[in-house]
């Protein structure tokens, strides 16, 4: 079974940046396209980011323009640089692939907060 481990959350500033990272054990991970979601109290999991395994990106509007998604698949691991940070970014921010998910990791909490 495939772990995934997030990492890099933190406490920013509104219109700071941040990257998270995404480690996942297994060799199968670059034929996945992989996913980074957020999950804030009270609301559903949400997708922020997709890159498939050729390195085709897409966004909602809402991380349009400010949030990039990248990945190193010899290091079996996705990236997402995060810039002009809003509050309502604050969530713990997951990854995965798009179809029938891996277990969940534990993911990063992004808090954005003056």
């Amino acid at each position: 079974q495939v772990q995934l481990v997030e990492s890099g959350g933190g406490l920013v500033q509104p219109g700071g940046s941040l990257r998270l990272s995404c480690a996942a054990s297994g060799s199968i991970f670059r034929s996945n396209t992989m996913v980074w979601y957020r999950q804030a109290p009270g609301n559903q999991r949400e997708l922020v980011a997709s890159i498939t395994d050729s390195g085709r990106t897409n966004y909602p509007d809402s991380v349009k323009d400010r949030f990039l998604v990248s990945r190193d698949n010899a290091k079996n691991t996705i990236y997402l640089q995060m810039n002009s940070l809003k509050p309502e970014d604050t969530a713990v921010y997951y990854c995965n692939r798009l179809w029938n998910k891996w277990d969940w990791g534990q993911g990063t909490q992004v808090t954005v907060s003056s």
